[in-house]
């Protein structure tokens, strides 16, 4: 398995010969490696509706014949776009495939798709993502603030890997990301996700390493394209 980060809330797995993303987020994206009309994708999962975590989700799909797993009504919105192949699922729903299973879960924030012509579409719940991929079980967080069922969500699903949004502004800040981790998530190691892409999220990520003070945790700060390590 390899999984890789890739600027803002973009992460990228591969196993059993498939070839996943999550938020494509590239087009638009100045911290990103990706190119999006280059890249190669079985499965795309949007953890919501805005727009830089959409991103594109479109043109992907379109040059890959990608499935795309999202909330159900994003799901819907994107047909209506033209969009073919598209799996819409819900909060606490679970779907098997080739490279492992895939559970929306709870986020606390918004969620809406912005057109090209200024017209916003409601795009249903946001959520985070638990992927159970052989012996690792990896959160993704999406967009969310600070809640309580971060540490449900963790410990029912004994998390081993998180990556987590620390930008503050539209989500948690460092601070938060790290109270999150160190008493809820637990997990063997936390990737920091949504951070200094536009100037309302720069922060100082090495103070986030300083503050995840658990022992048995390993922050590893990737820059896009860099792999998480698995020890």
């Amino acid at each position: 398995m390899k999984v890789s980060y890739h600027g803002h809330s973009i992460v990228y797995i591969e196993h059993n010969d498939q070839k996943v993303i999550i938020d494509p987020f590239i087009n638009g994206n100045e911290l990103t490696d990706l190119k999006a009309d280059e890249l190669e994708v079985d499965i795309i999962i949007l953890t919501h509706g805005h727009n830089d975590h959409v991103g594109d989700t479109a043109l992907i799909a379109k040059n890959n014949k990608a499935t795309v797993v999202a909330p159900v009504e994003l799901a819907q919105y994107l047909e209506s776009v033209g969009v073919e192949n598209t799996i819409g699922m819900n909060i606490g729903g679970e779907k098997a495939f080739d490279f492992g299973r895939v559970k929306f879960v709870q986020a606390f924030h918004s969620s809406s798709y912005t057109d090209d012509e200024g017209v916003i579409h409601y795009t249903g719940m946001p959520t985070g993502l638990i992927l159970i991929v052989e012996d690792e079980v990896i959160y993704h967080l999406g967009d969310t603030s600070l809640f309580s069922d971060i540490k449900f969500i963790s410990e029912y699903h004994q998390v081993t890997t998180a990556f987590v949004p620390v930008g503050d502004h539209f989500t948690m800040g460092i601070e938060d990301a790290a109270y999150a981790v160190n008493e809820w998530i637990k997990p063997k190691r936390v990737i920091p996700i949504h951070f200094d892409t536009f100037p309302p999220i720069k922060v100082d990520i090495g103070e986030f390493s300083k503050l995840v003070t658990s022992e048995e945790v390993e922050v590893q700060i990737l820059k896009p394209g860099e792999q998480v390590s698995f020890k």
